[in-house]
């Protein structure tokens, strides 16, 4: 599908194009056909950029799956959520109303958000707009910056390059991953927390699941687990769990499990600090503004890592659990 569309959007080339007026930008569509929790948490710094650069604008998004709604609910800017449903050829009439949606509507500017996606390439191919993002970056920003190869960052880089070619320059840090949790939500998870453990102490909280060959083995995560315990006496450790309900630990920590993403991320936001492999719980994690970091060994850490903050990641090909443990704590200090 990346060969087949490769030549997508070819006269829509980002370098030839140009907004006229800023504040004339009143409809936007971002293109993002996927259902993956953190590929859609990785919208959230270009719904924020879109927010500072076009005050006029609303914002539409089509996705997939049903979670979106859940995830923008505070971007005052979204507009509509368009989704597409997960399973296309199961609810078939469903997906081609989708599709005439995009041709109904005329936007102002339209974002893929991925440059990998062919589905949203064609998408964004098919969507009326005036102005068009394919993803496509020009390869000497791309050489002086390293932060254009991250999946939530590129898509701003694209944004501020076309604006720039519009006489419109921005040179402030493009904003991290965001959740927009409100008070209310912040002083649940905060009571949540206090079911769980002793919150007179710092909390940091563990993710020990993944999908496919992400997810470490159980005896891996038993190695990484003891050494938290040696070195983070003083803090209570928290087992997240996914939405299987299953530990790498064997449950030998304290838990806590919830199918909220917005309660889940409010509990993270009153911890210290988050431990777990790339995956979207990780993500959220980076949305919810706690300090995260993402153990790495087969995704590409330059792609995925956990962006924003203090966040870092640990190769974990390299060194061992004692090492990484240190590595964590002295990220504290």
């Amino acid at each position: 599908m990346g060969r087949l569309t490769s030549n997508v959007g070819k006269k829509y080339q980002l370098q030839s194009q140009r907004i006229e007026n800023i504040e004339a930008v009143k409809h936007i569509l971002v293109v993002r056909p996927n259902h993956r929790l953190g590929n859609l948490l990785m919208l959230t710094p270009l719904l924020q950029e879109l927010e500072m650069v076009f005050p006029n604008a609303k914002v539409d998004i089509f996705a997939k799956g049903g979670i979106s709604p859940t995830l923008f609910q505070n971007y005052k800017k979204v507009n509509r959520i368009v989704q597409l449903p997960r399973k296309p050829f199961k609810a078939l009439g469903s997906y081609i109303k989708k599709l005439f949606f995009l041709k109904n509507k005329k936007y102002d500017l339209v974002i893929n958000a991925d440059e990998n996606s062919s589905s949203g390439k064609l998408f964004t191919k098919h969507a009326r707009g005036t102005v068009k993002i394919f993803g496509d970056l020009d390869a000497k920003i791309v050489e002086q910056n390293e932060g254009a190869l991250h999946m939530a960052q590129q898509p701003v880089f694209c944004l501020r390059q076309l604006l720039k070619q519009s006489g419109e320059e921005i040179s402030s840090p493009i904003p991290g991953l965001d959740l927009k949790l409100s008070q209310k939500e912040l002083e649940n998870g905060l009571a949540v927390l206090k079911s769980h453990v002793d919150t007179t102490k710092p909390t940091l909280s563990i993710f020990t699941f993944a999908t496919g060959n992400k997810c470490y083995s159980k005896a891996w995560w038993n190695e990484v687990y003891n050494e938290l315990l040696s070195v983070f006496p003083e803090y209570n450790i928290l087992e997240v769990l996914p939405v299987e309900n299953v530990s790498q630990i064997d449950f030998k920590a304290p838990s806590y499990y919830s199918k909220d993403v917005r309660e889940i991320a409010a509990l993270l936001a009153n911890t210290s600090i988050f431990v777990g492999a790339d995956s979207g719980m990780m993500h959220l994690s980076c949305a919810s503004g706690v300090q995260t970091v993402g153990l790495f060994a087969v995704t590409k850490e330059k792609k995925y890592r956990p962006y924003g903050g203090r966040n870092f990641a640990i190769k974990t090909t390299e060194g061992n659990a004692k090492e990484w443990a240190q590595q964590i704590k002295a990220s504290l200090d």
